[in-house]
């Protein structure tokens, strides 16, 4: 079967694994690679598969099936469940048995706890609510798929005849029911009245298709996706589609100037029961339907897809506001657009629920959007954390290519609001979301750690993504800052979904560069922060700057300045421009201030280093006023931090070891050198031990966290306990 090129062919026989499970793992994530066939987190595949009773050794038939949760795009072998069929069908005889049977009712929910009876081997992965419709249907191999082209079919006013029109008497149809036993019953039926059948449309939901050979079942998959596509690119509309354009999109830089103005006060309005980040869309496919005249009536539809909406909510939320005829953008009057359609948003979702919620319905979810569409600009996704507001980005995405492919052959339909109500509600979906561990304390939040490239700022970077955090690493050493970012990154994973343009579809890590005595660089940072998440509300200033004296304990008068530009003045740029967005939001933050017990203690030798600590203290001070009450503002003060710090390059610990006449080795490797520094400095503080970049980082952690929620304007040493740098 020829697969046309618009849609690519990812499997090779050659490299497929010759396991069973394996090869349909294999075939999963050939699905999933591709946006077009399934969205993230959408569809799953099964196999029913040779298999032995652990207990008795006798042959049985497996159905192995993506469990719930899976993504076909990284799918391993780990995340498919396992049932005994022979088992199974004593589940169908269970359901068979009550009489109250159907759609929607009690044994319909309960059939699904039921399925840990059938499980296979003690296999863990909990199996999806799918999994009757790939069990009752008699091929060894079954895909359930979402694609844009098929369901803009089933969304379409007229899809069963679409669907005739388009496959023949090769594929099925089956109007929309909500998955389970009932549906599936209703699938199997179809398929022995009409045994040749290749695969079944499901009305305003998506695709099923099966063979008794995996590589067969993928090729039928395409196949079918291919010919849904060929005959909507036949019909497309061109540029009359979605009516045509009501207004050209903003250019470029204009739009961007918009998004670093307006994003934080969105982002403070759909964050009042809590905090969203965003993610920022502006593909032309995006731009032509914000755009177009046919897009309020579009969008107040909503989508299809029960995968959509579970992300996308029942609508999105277009603002009524357009830019104006010469290209130019008012940000106050989009704002006060947004607070006005705001309002209504979410007096229209409460109406929703009140009108159709049951008397056993979960109590109503957070009324803001998490779709936001703004003429001439794009698509807005939020969500709970990066990775989610990118699937929400995803999933809208795909939805406008359904309603552009069903309104050029007929006219788009949106699932009933009761029918929508009921999936969004559903007490299957609320259990999942019970079931989902607790979030961490910084999940939703967005930390801006300057200086992350190396020592402090590296670690301290790594202790907030410990704790959930969205870390911008920033440094004037941007390959340092990517390599931090990297390596967060690689410990906590890029998240998923596919959303999201140059810095919008960053994973939860990003390194950016920053001249913190450059306002301009410091603008464009906060800028990009703004662009890539939504907003901000840590700030971290690791940053800092020490140049070593001559014999006589001077440095040259240039040094001076750049020593407090960096320390003193660049410390208070960055607090002045995260401070737009603090504002702007509306929403509690924090900003810490790395300074030095230098500062409290007078000595020769280092005095252009030491004052300007003494002043970053004060600045700490000065803040907390100047940011109150929004933004809690401390200090931290390290002192002796010896290991792996930038201002302890090997000349300066080598000098540092002559000066306290520390016996050691010239050929010794740096480290070691800087571990004998870092003992005698351990001895002269009265907890006796060497001051660790951790201990530094756990502290900037601690008040960025809501531990110290009523502490502000302090600054909080880290030196192991030196009496003279006490505050007296």
């Amino acid at each position: 079967m020829a697969i046309p090129d618009y849609l690519h062919d990812r499997w090779d026989e050659a490299s497929a694994p010759s396991d069973p499970v394996d090869r349909l793992a294999y075939r999963s994530r050939a699905l999933g690679a591709d946006y077009r066939i399934t969205n993230t987190g959408g569809g799953n595949t099964s196999s029913k598969l040779p298999g032995t009773d652990p207990l008795t050794g006798e042959a049985l038939d497996v159905l192995w099936v993506k469990g719930s949760g899976g993504d076909l795009r990284s799918v391993g072998r780990e995340h498919f469940a396992a049932l005994e069929l022979n088992r199974f069908e004593h589940l169908h005889a269970r359901y068979l048995a009550d009489p109250e049977r159907g759609p929607k009712t009690a044994i319909e929910d309960a059939m699904v706890g039921l399925y840990a009876y059938a499980v296979h081997d003690l296999n863990a992965r909990a199996p999806s609510i799918d999994t009757p419709l790939h069990a009752l249907l008699p091929a060894r191999h079954v895909d359930h798929t979402h694609p844009v082209a098929v369901i803009a079919l089933a969304a379409a006013a007229d899809g069963e005849r679409l669907t005739r029109e388009v496959y023949g008497d090769e594929v099925g149809w089956v109007p929309w029911q909500r998955p389970g036993f009932d549906l599936a019953l209703q699938m199997a039926e179809l398929v022995r009245e009409r045994p040749h059948l290749r695969g079944i449309v499901m009305g305003q939901h998506g695709l099923m298709c099966w063979a008794d050979d995996d590589r067969e079942c993928y090729r039928t998959t395409l196949a079918l996706i291919a010919a849904a596509e060929h005959f909507l690119q036949e019909h497309d509309r061109g540029d009359a589609s979605f009516g045509g354009q009501r207004l050209a999109p903003l250019a470029a830089g204009e739009r961007a100037r918009l998004l670093a103005e307006v994003l934080p006060q969105l982002r403070g309005m759909v964050s009042q029961e809590q905090r969203m980040l965003a993610t920022v869309v502006h593909t032309p496919a995006v731009l032509e339907f914000v755009s177009s005249h046919d897009a309020p009536r579009l969008a107040e539809l909503g989508t299809s897809c029960p995968d959509h909406f579970l992300r996308t909510k029942i609508k999105p939320f277009l603002v009524d506001w357009a830019p104006a005829p010469d290209g130019s953008a008012d940000g106050a009057a989009l704002v006060s657009a947004l607070e006005r359609g705001l309002e209504r948003y979410r007096q229209d979702y409460e109406d929703y629920y009140r009108t159709h919620r049951r008397p056993d319905s979960p109590a109503m979810r957070d009324a803001n959007p998490t779709v936001v569409l703004i003429p001439g600009v794009g698509m807005v996704a939020w969500g709970k954390t990066k990775s989610e507001s990118r699937v929400t980005a995803e999933f809208y995405d795909a939805a406008i290519g359904v309603m552009r492919g069903a309104e050029s052959v007929s006219r788009y339909q949106a699932l009933a609001p009761q029918e929508a109500f009921d999936i969004e509600y559903w007490a299957l979906e609320e259990a999942k979301l019970r079931r989902m561990p607790p979030a961490r304390e910084f999940e939703r939040n967005v930390a801006l750690v300057i200086g992350a490239g190396n020592g402090i700022g590296r670690a301290t970077a790594a202790r907030m993504a410990a704790e959930g955090a969205h870390v911008v690493a920033a440094d004037v050493d941007l390959d340092a800052a990517e390599a931090t970012a990297a390596a967060l990154l690689t410990q906590h994973g890029h998240g998923i979904g596919v959303a999201g343009e140059g810095l919008a579809g960053c994973g939860p890590a990003l390194a950016l560069a920053v001249d913190i005595t450059d306002r301009d660089s410091v603008r464009r940072l906060i800028d990009d922060v703004v662009y890539a998440y939504g907003g901000l509300d840590h700030v971290i200033v690791t940053a800092g700057v020490y140049y070593a004296p001559d014999e006589e304990g001077r440095i040259r008068d240039e040094l001076w300045a750049r020593t407090f530009a960096i320390n003193v003045t660049g410390s208070y740029v960055v607090a002045d421009e995260a401070a737009r967005v603090w504002r702007a939001q509306a929403l509690d933050a924090t900003l810490v201030l790395t300074t030095s017990v230098n500062a409290a203690v007078a000595k020769r030798g280092s005095l252009a280093y030491d004052a300007s600590k003494a002043a970053a203290n004060h600045l700490v001070r000065e803040l907390a006023i100047e940011l109150a009450p929004k933004v809690r503002v401390n200090g931290l003060a390290p002192a002796t931090v010896v290991e792996g710090s930038t201002m302890f390059p090997r000349t300066r610990v080598i000098a540092s070891l002559v000066k306290y006449d520390l016996p050691f080795d010239p050929n010794a490797d740096t480290d070691t050198l800087r571990a004998t520094l870092a003992a005698f400095y351990a001895r002269r503080t009265l907890t006796k031990r060497p001051i660790t970049l951790a201990d530094q980082a756990e502290v900037a952690y601690l008040l960025s966290s809501r531990r110290f929620a009523k502490t502000t304007g302090q600054v909080f040493a880290v030196d192991g306990g030196l009496p003279e740098a006490f505050l007296r």
